[in-house]
């Protein structure tokens, strides 16, 4: 856990440090075609004081690296029974790139949990500790969330020389970014999963990276759930088993899942459509609306949201770096929910049809309950046009 190693940004910005879980990235590693799970990944910043377990295992932060804005982090462990990653047979279950915090806990963790450095090690994940998070932070706010990579310096030096600065910086600009990245083929199940519930509306659910705790909130109220992989075909959707489809969040940038798209074209006016966060921007684009690139986007687990319909404004929680352009919004889609800081798009209902979503995630309740309703408000509007 001694060894140095370094945050390299596109830029050619560097932030040094100390290692921990996985051993950093040598720099003759980086070459063309490295996967974007093991140690690159665009660098983005979350304001959440705890829930740093929930953010690594959290599919929608599948080729990022998180830095954590709170310093101190690590001090209560981990315990994979707060696992965010969903039913995924064989694959790892954290799903940041890295991990760069200013101050790693290194103390006793509670009986039956492992430390963050033990678990991220298991996983193949490195992080970076030591870091000035608050400098990068303010970087990642006023510039933009660029790519970077965390490397090993090598051993007895203390900072990168000119030429292995250079290589590094030469590599993240020529690797694909974000934007245009499709990536729900690294998460989500691959196979049909029936889940437990006894009452209806049955749900198909997409899954294109759904957090486990979606699958909990719909559990909870003993619903019939069936979760089908993101490339599922209309023909398996438009039977009258389901009474609704609900698109989960998932990683990259929607506008290229051209796939997913067509498929919530064609339910439109056929089945209730309800989604959360990358579901949400699928059904947006579906409709005809467009999403762009977010300067540095929103993670965290405080960021307060008006419901446009009845005033009240929630504390939320959210992960995502693309939003819907509401200027492109077409009439019968309504704004359900704005961003109280930046006046983005929320959330949108249909004007008359049993069509909703949110941005922002429901079943997070940082709270602890919070929006946890808007699945009562999914499951109510599917009953009703079951009825109809």
């Amino acid at each position: 856990m001694e060894e140095r190693c370094a945050l390299v940004l596109e830029d050619g910005m560097v932030f040094y440090g100390t290692s921990f879980g996985a051993p950093a990235l040598p720099i003759e590693r980086l070459t063309p075609g490295l996967k974007p799970l093991e140690g690159v990944g665009e660098v983005v910043f979350n304001t959440g004081m705890v829930g740093y377990f929930e953010i690594l295992t959290d599919p929608s932060y599948t080729g990022q690296i998180v830095t954590m804005t709170y310093p101190h982090i690590g001090n209560y462990g981990v315990d994979e029974a707060w696992c965010e990653s969903g039913p995924e047979e064989g694959r790892r279950k954290v799903k940041a790139a890295g991990f760069v915090i200013r101050s790693l806990y290194d103390g006793p963790v509670p009986e039956g949990r492992m430390s963050l450095h033990e678990y991220l090690a298991s996983q193949g994940i490195p992080g970076i500790t030591g870091v000035d998070t608050r400098a990068l932070t303010l970087r990642l706010r006023d510039g933009g969330s660029p790519f970077g990579v965390i490397v090993a310096v090598p051993h007895g030096r203390e900072m990168l020389n000119d030429e292995e600065r250079t290589r590094v910086v030469e590599y993240l600009t020529s690797i694909p970014h974000m934007e245009g990245a499709n990536l729900i083929g690294y998460v989500g199940t691959h196979q049909v999963v029936d889940l437990e519930g006894r009452r209806p509306p049955h749900f198909a659910v997409i899954d294109c990276g759904i957090k486990a705790n979606i699958i909990r909130e719909l559990k909870a109220r003993d619903v019939q759930v069936t979760l089908f992989p993101s490339s599922v075909g209309a023909d398996e959707l438009l039977t009258p088993e389901f009474d609704a489809v609900l698109f989960s969040n998932g990683p990259g940038d929607p506008a290229v899942l051209t796939e997913q798209i067509d498929l919530a074209r064609s339910l439109i006016g056929k089945k209730p459509l309800f989604g959360v966060c990358l579901g949400h921007q699928i059904i947006s684009l579906a409709f005809g609306a467009k999403t762009y690139k977010m300067k540095f986007g929103h993670h965290g687990i405080n960021n307060p949201v008006r419901d446009e319909f009845t005033r009240r404004v929630f504390v939320t929680s959210q992960n995502h770096g693309f939003a819907v352009d509401e200027e492109t919004l077409p009439d019968d889609l309504l704004v359900w929910f704005r961003n109280a800081n930046d006046a983005t798009v929320e959330g949108i209902a249909h004007r008359d049809l049993p069509v909703k979503a949110s941005q922002f995630h429901p079943e997070a309740g940082p709270g602890p309950h919070d929006c946890s309703w808007i699945f009562d408000e999914f499951i109510s509007t599917a009953l009703r046009a079951r009825k109809e």
